[in-house]
């Protein structure tokens, strides 16, 4: 059962016959095959689909933040008040987003300017579309960072990007989309990052809005619960093409095509790996790690932020260990100081060696046996190397004594993967790519 009423059938916006083709060199992709939906006025919308299926490439297309002119529509018109905005004037274009059609991104780290606060880069969107003056601006920057549930949203308000955690970067592109209260949100995977408490506190606050603005959604997500939950109607993508599109309900109970049929019975399930006890493999004593906060003329330190205090644990070898908790708990924090990668006070101790103490020269052997799987591959995939120099990175290093090898390698990764840019590839793709190298550093 909906908790949104689906009584509203007027179209806002819709999409009819839209192609998509990127272009590299020679080559032609067609990520977006002929789709056509409408998004009715305060209705939601959800497009599911595995990664690569051509999600997000959609909904990019519609405020036209494609990469042209390496992108193109070869076919299809998008429709909004009257306009197609395929072919719209850039001034717009502009006007419309962010004000009237509004969206989050699903990378907030690549998405957040790294040389702003938090406090300017809202500001500037009230400013711009709302008309607000400075202080204005803050006021209702306070409020939407209060209203998803930041921590300390007074003193966040001065951070940058770079220190929030993933979940609280997510929450401020969030608050950012939702500032000018637009007619239509397009939410790409926009809970991914947050942990269960606040996915609800969002959702219950985006009902909220959507039956007080009549707001329509556009929700892209592989969370099927999340779906079952807020849409009113689902199109299921595969390979760039709608293979089913049709009610909530009639979807989730009464699936006609086999690949919606093979995603609904596609839910994770299992047991952990059986395990025995055997020696200990990473353990940590009274682990620590805290940020100072610095004020005035000298920046003395006034207090600490204690993202890491005072942790303690044993992993054994071949044993799983999980560390849950809300956005902002330091469980990322946790994660680094082991690799040795902030700084922190504590013992670390990896197969029975201190590591704590070892200089970054010293450690640097230990990166093949310790590898790491950020939380946003975006921000942690060069965008300078293309995939297969990424991937065989890990490969050379451990090969540099078989130089026949290497070439064979090399040529052989360029073959498969050929010489795009992480850029190129959607979310779910990039974070393959970064399960990847890692695993190619630890068999080579």
């Amino acid at each position: 059962m909906h908790s949104i009423q689906e009584n509203k059938t007027e179209p806002l916006l819709s999409i009819d016959d839209l192609s998509v083709e990127f272009i590299s060199g020679e080559n032609v992709q067609r990520a977006v095959k002929n789709i056509s939906f409408t998004i009715n006025k305060g209705e939601t919308l959800a497009l599911v689909g595995e990664s690569g299926s051509g999600k997000s490439v959609t909904a990019h297309s519609i405020l036209r933040l494609l990469p042209y002119p390496l992108a193109r529509h070869p076919s299809g018109k998008i429709i909004y008040q009257g306009k197609d905005l395929l072919s719209a004037a850039p001034e717009y274009l502009r006007k419309v987003r962010g004000d009237r059609i509004a969206m989050i991104f699903q990378e907030p780290m690549s998405s957040l300017n790294p040389l702003h606060t938090i406090e300017k880069q809202i500001n500037e969107i009230l400013m711009l579309h709302k008309g607000m003056n400075a202080k204005q601006a803050s006021a209702r920057t306070l409020e939407l960072l209060t209203l998803v549930e930041i921590k300390d949203p007074a003193q966040r308000m001065s951070s940058y990007p770079h220190e929030l955690s993933g979940g609280q970067r997510q929450r401020v592109m969030i608050a950012m989309a939702l500032a000018n209260e637009p007619e239509l949100l397009i939410a790409d995977e926009p809970t991914t990052a947050l942990d269960v408490t606040v996915q609800l506190t969002i959702l219950e606050l985006l009902k909220d809005l959507q039956e007080r603005l009549g707001m329509s959604i556009l929700l892209i997500s592989h969370d099927l619960n999340l779906v079952r939950r807020v849409a009113h109607r689902v199109c299921v993508m595969r390979d760039g093409e709608i293979v089913e599109q049709a009610s909530c309900p009639q979807i989730f109970k009464n699936p006609q095509h086999p690949y919606t049929q093979e995603l609904l019975g596609a839910e994770p399930s299992g047991t952990p790996v059986p395990h025995t006890a055997s020696d200990t493999l990473l353990e940590t004593q009274d682990l620590r790690v805290w940020f100072p906060i610095k004020k005035g003329i000298f920046q003395r330190t006034v207090d600490y932020v204690k993202a890491v205090d005072g942790i303690s644990f044993s992993l054994q070898r071949g044993q799983t260990l999980g560390v849950v908790g809300e956005s902002g708990s330091g469980k990322s924090t946790l994660g680094l100081a082991i690799l040795r990668l902030i700084h922190s006070k504590g013992g670390i101790f990896y197969a029975g060696q201190a590591i704590d103490g070892l200089s970054q020269k010293q450690v640097r052997p230990l990166r093949r046996d310790i590898q790491v799987v950020f939380q946003d591959p975006f921000g942690s995939l060069s965008p300078r190397m293309s995939v297969s120099d990424i991937i065989g990175e890990g490969l050379m290093l451990r090969n540099k004594s078989k130089p026949l090898l290497l070439h064979c390698m090399k040529l052989t990764l360029i073959q498969i993967l050929g010489t795009a840019i992480p850029m190129s590839f959607r979310g779910g793709n990039a974070s393959e790519l970064q399960l990847l190298a890692p695993w190619c550093l630890s068999r080579s």
